[in-house]
């Protein structure tokens, strides 16, 4: 059987599909990477705006025509969800569609596929580059906008033991592993530890690797992992993607976001990044949410002037089905969200080009991403570089000096491979 994988929406999906990838591969099966050319395609779909849902529909329904006698299964988020639906508007209700998985169900994805149940160790090689695992599944907090705890439901953690396994047998073909999820920062609240002690056990038992996280919450950064970050920049890469969503404290709690407030987390990203010679510090941000004024747009651009961000992601508000913030009044006009947005967009380009040129001339550690066509790689404070020459291949790891080259830095080796991991 050929089957063909198409992933919408986050890391934790991706992983999610490589583990899907590897019960195939397991049995026997290929993966394709056209739908023309598959007898079964899995569409891994995303529940976090409308857009997404939209793309996953027109993107299932294309290859019904350009390919009548596929089976579709479509799994994750949105899946999740589809029973809320009105029959019509069901995703098991688009042409081709034999299987609908919620979330994350690996044996049902297996039933659907009519091949073994995962083992533990579900990924020992993955497609990208870096490669992804996942830690936990679900998220205990309810924001109003959030879709994804209805499709995920609560914290759930995968076992320390069986992580660093997995990791163990990624590094063999990895350089960089990413510690993914819906709410990591949660990790082992469950079983009685924590993340902080699960990257303790990561950076102990499995070598060499680069460890990076994935979105955390910037007051769920504890003290351990505060070492790792400062203390241990080649294991844990210096990098934290903190979600923020709004400088405003009257807008945080409409959003149900109860455990900071601006301050609070102001407190938690500039103490660690006064303790750090470098520091990637992303932010997810809201913009249009119901009863956002002019002033609360305006204390959300002040706050991304005063914090030392080097990137943002800005996403227009998007109501999504059984959710709270659907019942919320004062809706803010799309033309009002749209120009916010694209002012926030500025301002994280500002601050995107700030970094840039602040590591002109620095050293970098660098993992290989791009083929051989497009040489990229991507430094521990995960800014994306061209790789000067080529004896770094894909999925190789190496220290750099950074070199600026018009509006993009250029990477020029200082040392050997570090390691050689999926080379291509």
């Amino acid at each position: 059987m050929k089957i063909f994988l198409r992933t919408f929406g986050c890391r934790a999906n991706h992983y999610d599909t490589e583990a899907v990838r590897a019960m195939a591969e397991a049995a026997g099966h290929s993966v394709v990477a056209e739908v023309g050319e598959a007898d079964v395609a899995v569409f891994n779909s995303c529940a976090v705006t409308a857009q997404a849902e939209a793309e996953l529909r027109k993107v299932v329904r294309r290859a019904a025509r350009e390919r009548p006698t596929l089976r579709s299964v479509v799994m994750g988020c949105a899946a999740a969800l589809d029973d809320a639906r009105p029959s019509p508007l069901s995703i098991r209700a688009l042409p081709g569609v034999s299987h609908v998985v919620a979330g994350a169900d690996l044996p049902g994805m297996a039933n659907a596929l009519g091949v073994a149940e995962p083992n533990a160790i579900r990924t020992r090689a993955q497609s990208g580059a870096r490669a992804l695992l996942r830690i936990q599944d679900g998220c205990d907090e309810h924001c109003t906008f959030c879709a994804t705890t209805l499709a995920r439901g609560a914290n759930r953690s995968r076992p320390i033991d069986v992580l660093v396994e997995e990791a163990a047998a990624l590094s063999e073909r990895h350089s960089e592993i990413v510690i993914t999820g819906i709410h990591i920062g949660t990790y082992g609240r469950d079983a009685g530890t924590s993340l902080g002690a699960l990257l303790q056990r990561l950076v102990r038992n499995v070598p060499v690797v680069r460890f990076r996280l994935s979105s955390i919450e910037a007051t769920e950064i504890d003290d351990a992992i505060c070492e790792l970050l400062i203390g241990m920049p080649d294991r844990l890469a210096p990098y934290v993607h903190a979600p923020l969503q709004s400088g405003s404290d009257r807008v945080l709690r409409r959003m149900g976001r109860h455990w900071y407030t601006a301050a609070t987390y102001a407190h938690a990203v500039q103490e660690l990044a006064a303790r750090m010679s470098i520091l990637g510090l992303g932010a997810d941000v809201i913009t249009g949410f119901p009863g956002e004024t002019d002033a609360d747009h305006a204390a959300t651009l002040a706050m991304i002037d005063r914090l030392p961000f080097t990137y943002l992601h800005v996403f227009p508000y998007s109501p999504r089905p059984g959710t709270a913030a659907r019942r919320l009044p004062d809706p803010v006009p799309e033309g009002v969200a749209a120009r916010r947005a694209a002012e926030l967009r500025d301002a994280g380009e500002r601050r995107a080009a700030a970094h840039r040129a602040a590591r002109d001339g620095g050293v970098a550690d660098v993992v290989v991403v791009g083929s051989s066509a497009d040489r990229q790689g991507i430094t521990g404070d995960f800014l994306h570089v061209a790789v000067r020459g080529s004896q770094h291949r894909r999925g190789e790891r190496f220290q750099a000096r950074l070199r600026r080259l018009g509006e993009r830095l250029v990477a020029e080796p200082l040392t050997a491979v570090v390691s050689t991991r999926q080379a291509q």
